[in-house]
């Protein structure tokens, strides 16, 4: 029996019958679990109609207000994670403590929203010119439209709704087609949080939602979060609109390791970051830059290491790492190992004939899978492969690294381990990419940061959350007054008067 999965509209169910509807599986076992709507142009008009009427109201809504309904929105999310959580595992795939620890750090960003008061001040310049003072206020855009991936189904959702709201507007979000029930979840609990009808909408659908999104007037900006081509399209389309857009795309994360480093943790650092949530996060670590002088040894602790993950069903206790979201994505994964080994890589541990735990033998499993010796003109190299593979690549040191993460298009996230103080200084400052890392598995930055990359893994020019998402979500207003003194009943102004 499949569960039918459909639109949120001014806090509603959507009673409408949708004339094409996507399935939802259970990525552990293969079976269809749930039957989505999606919605057409018109429909989606509709929800972008409604919102715009709710956001007239909310943006004039005191501070105080709004903030209250985000602290009651933070403890009721906090309350009800692990359910979401459960969610998540059902439709992703992820692990319990990955979906947990993904809403932990969505909850970051709704703390921070909390504080929205302090951090939407203007300024204020008293008697810029006699008797004349200026100052600035910040606003709502009004309509806000979120474009969420499947990887993090609770999480990126997470780091634009809340600021878009906390600073007055209603928001449109729609989900991934692969894993939509946690965003609607997360909506119910905005609703029972008191956030008035229509200030949070979720809309469900496929390219036609998308470009309808895009499209229509009265969406002020649009936040997205996928692959690179199409977070450029969508940022082309959304600007051609006169919208604002923030567009994040895919990434290549490289860790380097420097002979100094200790060894022990990079390894672990490389299999968390590589491995974790089956490497479908923007964040991952998919390429190691080993130095020739400890690569050998390196290579052997991560294969040590690899061999202790154990892969299944993402609720089963013990289990490091479930499967991937679906099976074209898990026939395409493969497809980039087969490539590996053909283009000549030295296939270290190959994953797609291991056993796991729980699930079945229709699941989408992939285990963790290592090349070494691979080389950047490689396809496992270049490309994006969104899943639990692997590469090491060997430097003879540290400036061709440096050189080899410089060249290439994404410019996501990267780390350094080493002890050397002055290399790790010297990387972070020359290094062309968004985040980095000093001796950390992942450099994903708290909600009071900004998190964005560079080059192709970000369009547009403000990173989400942190104080780049208070201005993307807010324009600027600049005001100039002159009050008159009621001691001497008016100024004179210097112009001539007509007696």
């Amino acid at each position: 029996m499949t569960t039918r999965i459909t639109h949120l509209i001014g806090n509603k169910p959507w009673d409408g019958v949708a004339d094409r509807t996507s399935e939802i599986y259970n990525p552990a076992t293969g079976e269809v679990t749930g039957a989505l709507d999606l919605a057409d142009k018109q429909l989606v008009d509709e929800v972008v109609e409604t919102a715009a009427t709710a956001a007239k109201e909310w943006g004039r809504l005191s501070i105080a207000k709004r903030t209250k309904i985000l602290f009651r929105f933070r403890e009721l999310l906090d309350a009800h994670k692990e359910d979401i959580a459960r969610t998540i595992v059902a439709e992703h795939g992820k692990t319990f403590a990955d979906a947990v620890g993904e809403i932990n750090r969505g909850l970051e960003v709704v703390e921070f929203a909390c504080g929205i008061g302090s951090i939407t001040q203007g300024g204020f310049n008293e008697n810029v010119s006699t008797e004349v003072d200026a100052y600035s206020l910040r606003q709502p855009l009004g309509v806000a439209a979120v474009i969420s991936p499947f990887n993090f189904p609770a999480m990126v959702p997470l780091w634009f709704v809340p600021v878009a709201i906390a600073t007055g507007n209603a928001v449109v979000i729609k989900p991934s087609e692969k894993d939509p029930t946690a965003v609607n979840q997360i909506a119910e609990l905005w609703s029972e949080a008191g956030l008035p009808d229509g200030v949070i909408n979720v809309v469900h659908g496929d390219k036609e939602a998308v470009d309808a999104l895009l499209d229509n007037p009265k969406v002020a900006s649009v936040s997205f979060v996928g692959s690179t081509p199409i977070a450029r399209y969508v940022y082309e389309r959304g600007v051609q609109a006169g919208k604002r857009v923030q567009a994040l795309g895919g990434a290549k994360n490289h860790m380097l390791v420097l002979p100094d480093a200790d060894l022990d943790l990079a390894a672990d650092a490389a299999v968390n970051a590589g491995f974790g949530a089956a490497g479908e996060r923007c964040m991952a670590i998919s390429a190691v830059l080993a130095v020739d002088a400890i690569a050998d040894e390196l290579v052997g602790k991560i294969t040590e290491r690899m061999a202790r993950l154990t892969t299944g069903e993402g609720n089963q206790d013990g289990v490091d790492m479930g499967p991937l979201v679906t099976k074209d994505h898990l026939d395409k994964v493969t497809g980039y190992v087969a490539a590996g080994e053909a283009a000549g890589a030295e296939l270290v541990v190959d994953g797609r004939n291991g056993e796991w735990v729980g699930g079945s033998s229709d699941g989408f499993f992939l285990l963790p899978t290592l090349f070494d010796k691979v080389t950047p003109e490689m396809s496992i190299y270049r490309d994006e492969i969104f899943g639990p593979v692997l590469s090491v690549l060997r430097v003879p040191g540290f400036d061709a690294a440096l050189q080899l993460i410089n060249d290439n298009p994404f410019g996501n996230g990267t780390t350094i381990f080493t002890n050397d103080g002055g290399a790790a200084r010297r990387f972070q400052s020359e290094v062309q990419v968004g985040m980095v890392g000093i001796n950390v598995p992942i450099p994903t930055p708290m909600a009071y940061h900004s998190f964005g990359g560079w080059k192709s893994s970000l369009f547009g020019d403000t990173h989400a959350h942190g104080m780049h998402g208070v201005h993307f979500f807010t324009k600027t207003k600049a005001v100039t007054a002159r009050w008159l003194d009621p001691s001497h009943g008016g100024l004179n102004l210097g112009f001539p008067q007509n007696d």
